[in-house]
């Protein structure tokens, strides 16, 4: 299967993921690319992601890494995962106004459990460095975790 667009849009439209929903107008509203073995990103944190003064919030921060991470497996993988583990640093802090470029690599991956490298640039410089893992769920199992029925468009990501 050949994905037909690397956003929130893949979902269906009323599809309201902070990090990927295209019509979120509070969210990132994040799209990525596959590159080879690589899927990227690009954001530029504005006034409404700021923490300290002329910075992105260091959640926000880590939201965008773990976006990155769950696109990561679903483009490469075309499964959709869930956030199980973080192990990462934030090595500069991410200023506004500023191009953020998200790099997404499986370093590891198994039948239910992928681990994927995160790298995050602006201007040049790294600002975040981790690994994140995922699980890779049925839909049974992702239902369990939902408490509820999937949405019928993630269905064929859940196998």
């Amino acid at each position: 299967m050949t994905l037909p667009a690397l956003d929130g849009s893949l979902f269906g439209a009323g599809q309201r993921c902070f990090g990927c929903a295209p019509g979120h107008a509070g969210g990132l509203r994040l799209a990525f690319e596959r590159r080879g073995d690589d899927v990227v990103t690009s954001f530029v944190p504005g006034d409404e992601h700021q923490g300290p003064p002329g910075l992105m919030h260091g959640g926000l921060v880590m939201t965008l890494a773990d976006e990155l991470g769950v696109w990561t497996v679903l483009a490469i993988k075309e499964r959709m995962a869930f956030t199980a583990g973080i192990h990462a640093r934030q090595t500069r802090p991410v200023r506004l106004g500023r191009a953020v470029e998200g790099r997404g690599r499986i370093a590891r991956d198994s039948s239910r459990v992928v681990e994927v490298e995160i790298d995050l640039r602006q201007d040049g410089e790294p600002c975040f460095r981790g690994k994140l893992t995922f699980a890779v769920l049925d839909v049974a199992s992702a239902e369990r975790l939902l408490g509820g029925p999937l949405p019928e468009e993630w269905k064929r990501f859940a196998r």
